[in-house]
């Protein structure tokens, strides 16, 4: 089991490169001026050795210089003192993800919607759709966003519907290995709840299927439980919990 979590964590590593990142004994320290949790937080990526509290003080150090709060992201692969040690010194969960894994061919797939456009990588208006439905319009982040979807160095499916010429939906799959990872799903609002989310996921995994992928990843919000179903219907199970603390 904990193999198999490492090498998804292994996996959304590759698929979801951090603007800027430091390996630090075991740990790596990854920062984005705080576009999501995911991209600026310090996570387990192997062996340690140095003492837990040393090295929070050096994350400590190293986020204050960024400018940006000082993450831990906790899986099943960190070591459990640290969890407590961070809870002991004031460090609150902030954010939770729980990572959904399934296998292909045992999936619900549904019919194609017409008007799903796929495409082999991400695009500039692709990413300006995403920044639509998102609301993002932090100045630095719509700088350095798409320079992160440019260091992706797997195979990507671009997936997006289009209303009136813009992008009203978007999803994202990545290869590797034998998995895809999907990410970015998202739908205006005034389009939900009509099967577009879960044609966008479905079209993921039939392409994805095609180019090799046996088995599918990714990550919802804890307490999203409507997409958490949506995704359960499809045939995702909860595979673990990862967790943010920030002081």
């Amino acid at each position: 089991m904990i193999t198999d979590i490492k090498k998804i964590e292994d996996l959304s590593l590759n698929a979801w490169p951090s603007h800027q990142m430091e390996v630090y004994d075991g740990w790596i320290l990854r920062f984005s001026y705080f576009y999501t949790h995911r991209t600026n937080c310090a996570e387990t990526i192997g062996h340690s050795i140095l003492p837990l509290d040393e090295k929070i003080r050096y994350c400590e150090a190293i986020y204050r210089r960024w400018g940006t709060p000082c993450i831990f992201k906790i899986s099943p692969i960190t070591d459990p003192a640290l969890d407590g040690i961070l809870e002991r010194s004031g460090y609150g969960i902030e954010h939770s993800v729980d990572v959904m894994t399934a296998q292909i061919d045992s999936c619900r797939l549904s019919h194609p919607v017409f008007g799903l456009s796929v495409g082999n990588k991400v695009t500039t208006r692709w990413i300006n759709g995403l920044f639509s439905l998102k609301h993002t319009v932090d100045p630095i982040h719509r700088q350095i966003v798409p320079s992160m979807y440019a260091a992706i160095p797997k195979d990507e499916i671009a997936v997006s519907f289009e209303v009136d010429g813009e992008i009203a939906a978007t999803g994202l799959g990545i290869l590797d290995r034998d998995y895809i990872g999907v990410y970015a799903i998202h739908v205006r609002e005034d389009l939900r709840h009509r099967g577009l989310g879960r044609a966008i996921v479905t079209t993921l995994l039939a392409e994805g299927s095609k180019r090799g992928a046996r088995s599918a990843y990714l990550q919802a919000v804890s307490d999203n439980a409507p997409a958490k179903n949506l995704y359960r219907s499809i045939g995702f199970d909860t595979a673990y919990r990862c967790w943010f603390r920030v002081k």
